[in-house]
């Protein structure tokens, strides 16, 4: 969804002051000056395309969250929190990062992450499962203080990052076909419309998946369970972390080396992309400090946006790069809404059918699921190691109480490291 052939060639030309430079993130350039304030530089433009990420980003990967909480052990108001603290802490960090850096920083939930915590935190139970979060945000944090994040991820070659994940979000992609036997006119309609808008309006895609879905269940008789829809205000509700060895291993560093890989990586290359120079250690700092603050009340993983980043720092927003962030502050304010509003959209994926929830998910997942294996087996020297990562990682084997996304990185290391010359 990254239209880096339309980053504006006159990016360097956006930074606010020789000295403000570092500060803006703005690449450096000989005619500089002072960025504008927000209220200068919102306009429709940004608050509609603040609008549209959040939408996108709601949309795209809500079910895969419902479905990482539900593995979890999730209640239903321990739901309702993971949405409140992931919808108010995304809204904080867009709105804080962006005014303080003038650049358009979008946060996100890990999507990856959630994908991985639904497939491997089975039978761990919440306490575990909140230890495992604590785990990769303090890794998280310890990179941002440290400054280490391009050594530790030269460690992991990027085709095995990109195996595991392939492996872990296949799982998903196969639910498409499994429910389509289940609920064939729903499942088989919400397909035919992905295709369709893929094809003619690839960035709402997913918007008209979701749309045409709900109004499919809603019209089939018995499609929406209105018997589950207790309205309760959204709450933080508390779990206290407990350690669990196996659930840190195997879920915890894992959980970490996928959202760093898959989001936080991709979501600076983005920023680049677009002319932004992105100060990574200062942020890493503030996303890993945030998700141990929120990850007791089910903040799994927040990070750098990947995908609907460029929804914010496009020229569509504006001509100068230097009041797109308004865009990003927009999305932080959205963010907050839908955070406050968390019992309605818990309300809504409850409702719905599972055949739905699961095939949105798989939709949504198709474009990344094509992308990380295309990137994971296309380098030739490292294409065995990356297959065997990317099997072990779907095959869904535990061993020792450690899950396959562990076992599938260990092995294609193995592998990579005898094969190498």
């Amino acid at each position: 969804m990254t239209d880096t052939s339309s980053r504006p060639e006159n990016a360097a030309s956006a930074a606010t002051a020789p000295e403000a430079a570092v500060d803006t993130g703005l690449l450096s350039s000989p005619n500089v000056y002072q960025a504008p304030s927000f209220w200068q530089a919102q306009s429709m433009a940004s608050w509609g395309a603040g609008l549209v990420a959040v939408l996108v980003g709601y949309a795209s990967s809500v079910a895969i969250v419902l479905q990482a909480a539900q593995a979890s052990g999730a209640d239903t108001a321990w739901l309702n929190s993971w949405l409140l603290v992931l919808g108010l802490s995304l809204g904080f960090s867009c709105i804080f990062l962006s005014l303080r850096y003038r650049m358009p920083i979008l946060t996100a939930w890990s999507t990856p992450g959630a994908a991985l915590v639904a497939v491997s935190v089975v039978g761990y139970g919440p306490e575990a499962a909140v230890g495992a979060f604590l785990c990769s945000a303090a890794l998280t944090l310890l990179l941002g203080i440290t400054g280490w994040s391009d050594r530790l991820m030269a460690l992991i070659p990027a085709p095995l990052a990109s195996a595991m994940l392939a492996g872990i979000l296949l799982q998903f992609g196969l639910q498409i076909f499994t429910q389509l036997g289940n609920a064939p006119w729903l499942v088989g309609t919400m397909l035919l419309v992905y295709v369709f808008m893929k094809r003619w309006q690839p960035r709402y895609a997913i918007l008209w998946v979701l749309a045409v879905g709900i109004l499919l269940a809603v019209l089939q008789p018995g499609g929406l369970h209105w018997q589950t829809l207790q309205w309760q205000w959204p709450q933080l509700h508390w779990v206290t972390p407990s350690w669990s060895w196996s659930a840190l291993i195997g879920v915890g560093l894992p959980l970490f080396i996928v959202t760093m890989s898959a989001q936080n990586v991709p979501g600076a290359a983005v920023m680049q992309s677009f002319g932004y120079r992105l100060p990574l250690s200062p942020v890493l700092r503030l996303l890993g400090g945030l998700n141990m603050l929120i990850a007791p009340f089910g903040g799994f993983a927040i990070n750098l946006a990947a995908i609907t980043a460029a929804i914010c720092a496009n020229p569509q927003v504006d001509t100068e790069p230097a009041r797109r962030y308004a865009a990003a502050v927009a999305a932080g304010v959205f963010y907050l809404g839908t955070g406050l509003g968390a019992s309605v959209v818990v309300l809504l994926l409850t409702a719905l059918p599972s055949a739905f929830i699961a095939a949105l998910a798989g939709i949504a997942l198709l474009g990344t699921i094509a992308a990380q294996g295309q990137q994971a087996l296309a380098a030739e020297a490292s294409r065995e190691a990356a297959l065997i990562t990317l099997l072990a990682a779907a095959s869904g084997v535990s061993l020792f109480g450690l899950a396959a996304p562990f076992w599938g990185l260990l092995l294609g290391l193995g592998v990579y490291h005898c094969w190498r010359k």
